[in-house]
């Protein structure tokens, strides 16, 4: 980009709130208030990021495998992606320390409200023979959710981006244990596989 040339920066309207982000504050807070019997707003879990990874073997061999797949995580988040090189090397792998090999982007703010928002209400019924998620949280009240396939997010063009590609979904939070994490995505309406008896 030369120094004559602007880029142009589309702002959100002032006092925009992404939908779910408005019913965070308006339904889970009084929500999770009554259901953890506590009386200050501080003590109730919230979400403080999102971080989407794929990971890109062939960019071992095929460097425009690793482009085609920045693009696709850009498209999805809407946030420039970053790529993440092997902190080490490991012979079996045929990997060097350096070598890039997968795509990394961290969303904060609005843009983390927006984009769960488009993964809940259009990319998960797009899975193929959805039942709802398995709730793997780590401990730590954060959850992480693998998916197969990146065609489910409509902003990818087959045609341009010809291999699927998997990715790892963290949605990370400030609860303390599992159970309040659970209980915050629950009432986010992220659907979880119903326990069978």
């Amino acid at each position: 980009m030369t120094k004559k040339e602007t880029k142009t920066v589309t702002k959100a309207p002032e006092g925009y709130q992404p939908r779910l982000q408005a019913l965070y504050k308006e339904k889970v807070l009084p929500a999770l208030l009554k259901d953890m019997n506590v009386k200050s707003p501080m003590a109730v879990p919230r979400m403080t990021k999102i971080v989407i990874n794929i990971g890109v073997k062939d960019a071992r061999e095929d460097i425009k495998a690793l482009e085609v797949a920045k693009e696709d995580l850009t498209a999805i988040a809407g946030q420039a992606a970053q790529v993440r090189r092997a902190k080490k090397s490991i012979s079996n792998f045929k990997l060097r320390e350096g070598m890039p090999i997968g795509v990394r982007v961290t969303l904060r703010g609005a843009k983390m409200y927006e984009f769960m928002e488009r993964f809940i209400c259009i990319a998960c019924p797009r899975i193929r023979d959805f039942q709802g998620f398995n709730a793997s949280f780590d401990g730590k009240g954060n959850l992480n959710l693998g998916i197969k396939e990146h065609y489910i997010f409509p902003e990818i063009d087959v045609e341009k981006s010809p291999k699927a590609h998997g990715m790892n979904i963290t949605f990370v939070t400030t609860a303390q244990n599992d159970q309040t994490g659970r209980m915050l995505m629950d009432y986010m309406g992220l659907p979880f596989r119903k326990a069978t008896k």
